[in-house]
């Protein structure tokens, strides 16, 4: 297995709606990120999507953005996770070229969740047999989990309201993200509750969007660039799929195995993260992955958000251009925004959001009710 690096990027601003088509979106960053590496050609394109099925009514989406790309006889297939399904894409193409079968892979995420009813698309990737019938949602399972967390640890009902209010602050110099107006936790309270206790507020929104990223050999990296970013890691690891078969449901097992998996991959400790680009999705997802991955006890991972150390400055930045909350989530390609925002971190691209001395990014991408966890960890 050889090293691999990222060598050229493309995202589009997140937007409630885009009257261009899937394939025009993913052609557009695949173009764009090809352009940031400065060639005309790759070996391969894994594309990720979770929602063209029921929405567009389209599959075979990697084929399809190939040949909008122009990229004619292209190794191109489709990649799915549930909502993890971009950085599912962004771990075959590290594994098409760390193993030499590729000296050039995109991974690209694209999708348009504005083009029909989002939640119950985004409810199969619960169990179809046992949690849908009974009205199941991904945002009734991730309620579940925040009421069982506020009983458990005593935790006011404000007190996750300060990882949205962090998101919101830092989306607002993100020219792409897709909100620009702050929040405080007051506003959070007083949004209308979506399923007990999660209000609008905790919850990412519905939107449309597409993401890329260019990977090459790290020995032959700084041919493309200048800035080459290093990919230290990519692990994954699953849990039981339903939350009501886990022995310990606020433990998220999964994101714990695959982050040590990754530290062991890369050599790093959490000392060494500075920035972790988190799947808020809700706001207690983003508390209970900052407790699985070990930079806070159970139950203090509110402490964090509340006492201000997610914050650009503070001890581990969160979310820092304004994560899933803020920037949007486009479900397929919302790991790859991800990964480009920690690219630009990393090569102090970052402008007004720049983390200082970012040396090491640490990315966690969570599918369904946190059954299946992504982490991929980056460094310069």
């Amino acid at each position: 297995m050889r090293p691999v690096s990222i060598v050229g990027i493309g995202q589009v601003p997140v937007q409630k709606h885009y009257p261009e088509t899937l394939r025009e979106l993913g052609a557009r960053v695949v173009q764009l990120a090809m352009a940031d590496a400065g060639v005309d050609a790759v070996d391969a394109l894994f594309a990720g999507n979770m929602l063209s099925d029921e929405l567009q009514s389209q599959k075979h989406i990697a084929a399809l953005v190939a040949d909008e790309a122009g990229l004619e006889g292209v190794e191109a297939l489709q990649v799915r996770a549930a909502t993890a399904t971009g950085a599912a894409a962004l771990r075959m193409a590290f594994f098409a070229v760390s193993s030499g079968e590729a000296d050039l892979a995109i991974a690209v995420g694209v999708e348009k969740m504005s083009e029909g009813i989002a939640t119950p698309a985004l409810a199969k990737a619960l169990d179809s047999r046992q949690e849908v019938p009974t009205g199941a949602t991904l945002i009734s399972k991730n309620a579940e989990l925040m009421r069982l967390y506020q009983q458990t640890y005593r935790v006011p009902p404000d007190g996750l309201a300060h990882f949205s209010v962090n998101a919101h602050q830092n989306a607002l110099t993100n020219p792409i993200a897709l909100f620009h107006k702050p929040v405080t936790a007051v506003d959070i309270m007083a949004s209308r509750i979506i399923a007990d206790p999660i209000r609008l507020f905790d919850c990412s929104p519905i939107c449309d969007g597409a993401a890329a990223v260019v990977l090459a050999p790290t020995e032959q990296a700084g041919s493309y660039t200048d800035a080459p970013v290093k990919i230290l890691a990519s692990s994954v690891a699953t849990d039981r799929f339903r939350i009501a078969d886990r022995s310990h449901p606020l433990v998220l097992h999964a994101s714990r195995l695959a982050v040590e998996k990754a530290f062991q991959q890369s050599g790093i400790t959490h000392t060494d993260v500075s920035l972790f680009e988190v799947h808020d999705a809700f706001s207690i997802m983003a508390c209970l992955l900052l407790e699985a991955t070990g930079f806070a006890r159970p139950g203090e991972g509110w402490l964090m958000a509340r006492d201000g150390e997610i914050g650009r400055n503070g001890r581990l930045p969160l979310s820092t251009l304004g994560g899933l909350k803020a920037r949007g989530h486009p479900i397929g390609a919302t790991a790859l925004y991800q990964t480009c925002e920690i690219v630009q971190q990393l090569t102090y691209r970052a402008g007004p959001n720049q983390v200082e001395n970012a040396q090491i990014g640490l990315l966690q991408s969570v599918g369904g009710a946190a059954v299946t966890v992504l982490t991929h960890i980056l460094g310069v």
